[in-house]
């Protein structure tokens, strides 16, 4: 609640029926106040604070009797922060629904929605409440299933697969007379993620009803699939069966797979308002150490397709002290801003002397923001391509620089497989298996290329003493920061790092250059405040550049050269851009290590040519790392780069080159292009191209590519992105690539699979040049035309140069490059996952004899004779009747 309400059994409530606090005797009003632990979020530590779901009563006895229990709580939450001020949030989720948490804070604002919070599907409870699941869900879908008992059942069993997580492993098939899988590439129990259960709920979607029904058939499916010796979770085995009635008790079914040992629990839903007999569902369920349950209404669902855990958490129960172990969680969406998080989690069970109960009562946790994790490595001390990730048993990412969810959902964890993040080879896939053998939760390790083995560690202690006293030197430097240096020195980008703890970040760069300026004033070499080797590097590369303006740039016609302007960009956060007229269309990152120029650079030898932005006319950046050695050690501490404008450069570049294939290239119906090692145009000698620059060159030549790829001057990796978004949203032709790989645009082509307003999956087509011999001449066969086709690799550069023919027909028979709609694609070879290291799915003094007792709609004689007389007698008006339960 926003406010922290003492427990009273009768609150007062406004008109709206909601509880009005300020007039509420047993309410006060709580004072929150910012804390840098908890971003975007108010709280307050002196007291918590809980929430309760939207559908369930606050005033009923459970609730209130757990509002009351739980309030001793508070005091282990602040002892526990007293103990460790990191803590952030601490939160119990009640199995009635409650959730405390600490500190207290305003519940978040849903912006006029209903808010459909409940704790129980939340990750870490789900994780938290009972070990993994191996689950066959099997729906009957014979002709009695229609309408409004179809809908039902099938938001019932979307709304039960909302309550696996990736620990879980999943199957769903429908039934009449033959039982079959609802996704048919499914062939065995998938996991439980995201996109597997996207794909399931589409087709549970698209179920339609016909036939009768036979349950043997369904049962007999669901057992073959968990008797399959499949990779599955390995502990809890259950059959969950929605229907809407029958007669039959399939016993020998059950006699042939699962008696006596009763290995499998078989859980039974009736779906739907009927008068048939529930009586063999009932004894399905009793005979199988499950739970029969009724779901009558829409309203009956969420909490009728989440009790299951109950029956599930018995022999973790019944296992006491031995069962009270934390687990941790894949990544997910804090629903309180604290943005991407892992939870510890333990469950709760009654000790006390006199409780007989079999019932987990909630679930303990405590939050782990990754942003916290991501500070503890030693990000800028990697380079540019450098970096650190971590991974948890099952493979999944806790943190990688692709770990980047583009859509915030509250529900479902971040799942992000280490194979998925990156291109996936056998080494990978080795480094998967090694850290899932090690005995914690979760691994870190560090990625590093050659050249970023060792850096430049600058100690400029004497200098900022030498800035506080104004000594020229480097007072020179520092004044060449500032804006009304700007026109003579060229612009200056600072990437925008936490130097020192009292820097004041700004996303103007100008902004946040005054204040690194005004700190540094301050300053003393040695303050605790101020991380070291940033500051030291940052000034060094400070001075360094400036020289290079000094004695370089100023000294040259950059007009001569065809060049728009020239820059510098380094290591330790430094970009200057010369002369600073050019600063206006200057769009890159001013975080050298998010610039797609720079890490590409650092990665390539030679110089790496990028085209221009789509219908942009800013010119050609072209970059190359600068290469030192320095005690027999290579390092790559900056870049150098020039922007040239496109006219001026092509006349250039013919002069250069002009003697051989470029001379030809004023002879109109011959085709000259300009390649980058991604395949997109630089440049072309056709005027209609103008506007091709930047783009693929299948939209200026849609069957060239095909004759470059076939005769292997391209080659192509297609990976999956498991992070796009359902709507085709336009993005830089730049964007950066999964590491590791150098080329880094990209052509998508998405296949989205109904994912409910969520994500979609896209290919991702890289294309690469390959090893082979600078120049080649090719014979493009279109089959009722042909053409000659000459290319050449030009030495130093990312380019390619290429001279063809104009086709003399309208179209070529050859295939052209496109992205194939794999049907299934997600289904891939399963990917290696550790099994729990404890299972608690068996305990001998389980009492299974509560297995659910429903009951049949039978209406009494009264009842029908009231309907019989309303439908005789619709026309006359009569009072109001209001019958006894």
């Amino acid at each position: 609640e926003a406010e922290n309400r003492k427990e009273n059994p009768n609150p007062t409530e406004d008109g709206d029926g909601e509880e009005n606090l300020m007039e509420n005797p047993y309410s006060m009003k709580l004072e929150f106040v910012d804390d840098p632990n908890f971003p975007n979020k108010k709280v307050n530590y002196s007291y918590s604070a809980v929430q309760i779901p939207t559908d369930i009563y606050k005033g009923s006895p459970v609730i209130l009797n757990e509002l009351n229990w739980t309030q001793s709580l508070e005091k282990v939450f602040i002892d526990n922060r007293r103990e460790d001020s990191s803590l952030r949030w601490q939160v119990f989720g009640s199995a009635t629904g409650v959730t405390r948490y600490y500190p207290a804070a305003p519940w978040s604002s849903t912006q006029n929605k209903i808010d459909l919070y409940d704790v129980r599907r939340r990750p870490w409870y789900i994780q938290g409440a009972s070990s993994p699941k191996d689950m066959v869900i099997i729906v009957d879908v014979s002709g009695s299933v229609s309408g409004l008992t179809l809908k039902l059942m099938k938001n019932s069993v979307v709304k039960m697969l909302d309550t696996l997580s990736d620990d879980d492993y999943v199957n769903v098939a429908r039934f009449s007379e033959k039982a079959e899988a609802v996704v048919p590439c499914f062939k065995t129990l998938v996991q439980a993620n995201k996109r597997n259960k996207n794909i399931f709920k589409e087709s549970i979607m698209n179920m339609h009803a016909k036939g009768t029904t036979d349950y043997k058939s369904g049962f007999q499916f669901a057992f073959e699939q968990l008797l399959n010796v499949t990779p599955r979770a390995g502990c809890n085995k259950m059959i969950m069966m929605f229907t809407d009635g029958g007669e039959d008790r399939a016993q020998d079914i059950f006699e042939k797979y699962n008696w006596p040992n009763k290995t499998i629990r078989v859980f039974t839903f009736s779906v739907g308002q009927h008068n048939y007999d529930v009586t063999p569902l009932q004894w399905i369920a009793c005979a199988n150490k499950g739970f029969y349950y009724e779901i009558p209404s829409i309203g009956a669902i969420r909490i009728n397709t989440q009790e299951y855990l109950d029956v599930l958490g018995r022999p973790m129960v019944l296992a006491g002290p031995r069962a009270k172990q934390v687990q941790w969680t894949n990544v997910y969406q804090d629903a309180l801003t604290l943005g991407l998080v892992i939870t510890g989690t333990m469950p709760v069970f009654n000790l006390t002397a006199d409780a007989n109960s079999q019932l987990v009562l909630g679930v303990m946790g405590v939050d782990v923001a990754i942003s916290e994790i991501k500070k503890k490595t030693p990000t800028y001390r990697l380079g540019a391509n450098g970096y650190t990730f971590a991974i948890d048993q099952n493979g999944y990412l806790l943190l990688h620089p692709n770990l980047q969810p583009k859509i915030i959902n509250f529900i479902e964890p971040v799942t992000l497989d280490f194979l998925d993040a990156e291109l996936m080879d056998s080494k990978k896939e080795e480094v998967t298996r090694a850290l899932s053998r090690t005995p914690t939760p979760q691994q870190c390790r560090l990625v590093l290329p050659t050249y970023s083995e060792n850096h430049i560690k600058a100690n400029l202690s004497d200098q900022i003493l030498q800035v506080q006293y104004n000594l020229p030197l480097s007072v020179a430097d520092f004044e060449s920061l500032l804006p009304n240096s700007f026109e003579s020195e060229g612009h200056v980008f600072i990437a925008p790092r936490e130097y020192c703890n009292e820097l004041e970040l700004s996303n103007n760069n100008t902004e946040f250059l005054l204040n690194f300026i005004a700190l540094m004033e301050k300053v003393t070499p040695d303050s605790k405040q101020c991380d070291s080797l940033l500051l030291h590097n940052l000034i060094l590369d400070t001075g360094i550049i400036r020289q290079l303006v000094e004695k370089v740039w100023k000294t040259k016609d950059l007009a001569s050269y065809g060049f728009l302007a020239v820059f510098a960009a380094t290591d330790g956060g430094i970009t200057r851009v010369y002369p600073n007229k050019a600063a206006e269309t200057w769009e890159e990152d001013p975080e050298p290590f998010n610039a797609s120029y720079y890490r590409r650079s650092l990665d390539n030898k030679g110089y790496i040519f990028r085209a221009p932005y789509q219908n942009d006319t800013i010119g050609i950046l072209v970059s190359t790392a600068v290469e030192i050695t320095v005690g027999g050690k290579t390092l790559k501490p900056a870049g150098e780069l020039s922007s040239t404008h496109h006219p001026l450069w092509e006349r250039r570049f013919q002069f250069q080159l002009g003697l051989s294939l470029l001379s030809i290239c004023p002879l109109q119906d011959l085709l000259c292009y300009l390649l980058d090692d991604g395949g997109f145009l630089i440049m072309s000698n056709q005027k209609e191209h103008s506007n091709k620059v930047g783009m693929f060159i299948t939209e200026a030549d849609q069957y060239l590519m095909h004759a470059l790829y076939n005769n292997s001057l391209y080659n192509r990796k297609q990976s999956l992105d498991y992070q796009s978004v359902c709507e085709p949203v336009p993005t830089s032709n730049t964007g950066a690539a999964p590491r590791g790989v150098f080329v880094v645009r990209t052509i998508l082509a998405a296949l989205t699979y109904g994912l409910f307003q969520d994500g979609c999956v896209t290919i991702q087509t890289q294309f690469y040049f390959t090893n082979v011999s600078s120049s080649y001449g090719i014979m493009q066969d279109c089959g009722n035309c042909s053409r000659l086709i000459h290319a050449r690799k030009l030495n130093n550069t990312n380019l390619l140069f290429v001279v063809a023919e104009k086709l003399p027909c309208n179209a070529c028979e050859a295939e052209k490059l496109s992205q194939v709609e794999t049907e299934c694609i997600l289904t891939h070879a399963a990917r290696y996952r550790k099994g729990p290291t404890v299972c608690y799915d068996y305990n001998i003094t389980e009492n299974t004899s509560d297995c659910g007792r429903g009951y049949s709609f039978r209406p009494s004689v009264h009842t029908l004779l009231t309907i019989q007389l309303i439908l005789l007698y619709p026309i006359c008006p009569v009072p109001a009747l209001v019958i006894g339960n």
